[in-house]
């Protein structure tokens, strides 16, 4: 919305989208990090009901079949990698049940998928990637995934918790997650609360990407007292100073 309430014109694009806000930000944010195919993917597999299946009696079986898939900086590029998987093996419910993923809903991933990239078309928004052997292939997704949640970041405190930005509640990774250490920034999806706070669907994002991408929202100015400011101002000095080396 602009300042007079009125949609905007990449509000109006969202608003072709039958996605949430920031899923739908993220993907028309896509073609600015070269990413539009893999953030297509991404959605889709989120749109659905959970891919990854962890039957009480083969927990173990199925965390090692997801970890051939996990990828180190989080749970989005997971879903990639498992979905460009599923597709690789021609969409095969039997490989599907081998390897502990729901069939059914990666085939709804992939009629999502195709629904949302005829919308995408109809906008004439670029469809376009990065190349996979690109050192940047998956850093480009998820400063994508940041563009369109921003608002859902949490930064790591001193004494091991998560803390989420500006609201600051304490919360933890959720057991889900394929992060098996504990970077200082991550951006998430969905809050789950149970007996504790937990943050779900994770992946690592770098401080000075906060300040690049949406300067806007972690705007010093406005931002809480605490060690994620500390770490934000830090940032922005540094990339100040760059700027006036330049």
């Amino acid at each position: 919305l602009d300042d007079d309430g009125a949609l905007t014109d990449l509000g109006r694009q969202m608003a072709e989208l039958p996605l949430d806000p920031q899923l739908a930000k993220l993907l028309l944010a896509s073609p600015e990090y070269k990413c539009s195919n893999e953030a297509l993917s991404v959605v889709a597999c989120m749109s659905v009901p959970q891919i990854f299946q962890r039957p009480r009696q083969r927990q173990r079986e199925a965390d090692d079949a997801k970890s051939q898939f996990a990828h180190r900086d989080g749970d989005h590029p997971t879903l990639l990698n498992a979905y460009h998987a599923y597709k690789h093996h021609h969409s095969d419910p039997a490989w599907c049940s081998e390897n502990f993923l729901s069939s059914r809903s990666l085939a709804s991933a992939d009629s999502v998928r195709q629904q949302l990239q005829r919308i995408m078309e109809r906008l004439n928004i670029p469809l376009i990637s990065t190349p996979f052997d690109d050192p940047d292939y998956y850093v480009n997704l998820r400063k994508c995934i940041l563009a369109g949640n921003f608002l859902q970041v949490a930064h790591l405190e001193r004494g091991g918790s998560y803390l989420t930005v500006k609201d600051n509640q304490v919360v933890a990774l959720h057991p889900s997650t394929v992060l098996d250490s504990k970077p200082p920034w991550v951006c998430y999806e969905e809050f789950v609360l149970t007996s504790r706070n937990f943050v779900r669907t994770c992946t690592a994002v770098e401080c000075r990407w906060l300040c690049e991408i949406a300067p806007h929202y972690y705007d010093l100015q406005n931002f809480p007292k605490g060690e994620a400011k500390v770490a934000l101002e830090r940032c922005y000095r540094q990339i100040m100073a760059e700027r006036a080396g330049e």
